[in-house]
C-alpha cells in the first residue's frame, strides 16, 4: 500500500492550501456581502484544516485529523449561528450589506 503524499507530494497540498487561503482573506477584505464574507472566512478554515490532514497524514498521525473532526463541528455551529444573525439583520435593515452594519452601533 502506498502513501498518497509519495505519490502527489505534500508541497501541492501546501500550495492549494495557501491557495484557498489566500482566496478566503481577498474575499474577506473586498467584498461587501455577509454572506460571501462567511463563505470566505469558511474557505480559510478549509485551507487550514487541509494543511492539518495533509501534515497529518505525512506524519502518520492521527492527532490532525482528529482536530479537524472537532474544528469542522465547531465550523458547522458557526455558519448556522452567523446565518441567524444574517437573518436577523436582514429582518431588520432589509439589507446585507457590511456597510449597513456600522449603524448597529450602540
Amino acid at each position: 500500500m502506498t502513501n498518497i503524499l509519495n505519490e502527489i507530494g505534500i508541497e501541492n497540498y501546501i500550495f492549494l492550501s495557501v491557495i484557498l487561503f489566500c482566496i478566503g482573506v481577498f474575499g474577506v477584505l473586498y467584498r461587501r456581502n455577509a454572506i460571501i464574507v462567511f463563505m470566505s472566512i469558511e474557505i480559510m478554515l478549509n485551507a487550514v484544516n487541509l494543511l492539518f490532514v495533509a501534515f497529518s497524514t505525512y506524519h502518520q498521525d492521527a492527532q490532525g485529523q482528529v482536530f479537524v473532526f472537532f474544528s469542522m463541528a465547531v465550523a458547522a455551529a458557526e455558519v448556522a449561528v452567523g446565518l441567524a444573525i444574517l437573518v436577523s439583520i436582514y429582518r431588520n435593515l432589509g439589507s446585507i450589506d457590511i456597510n449597513n452594519l456600522k449603524n448597529l452601533k450602540g
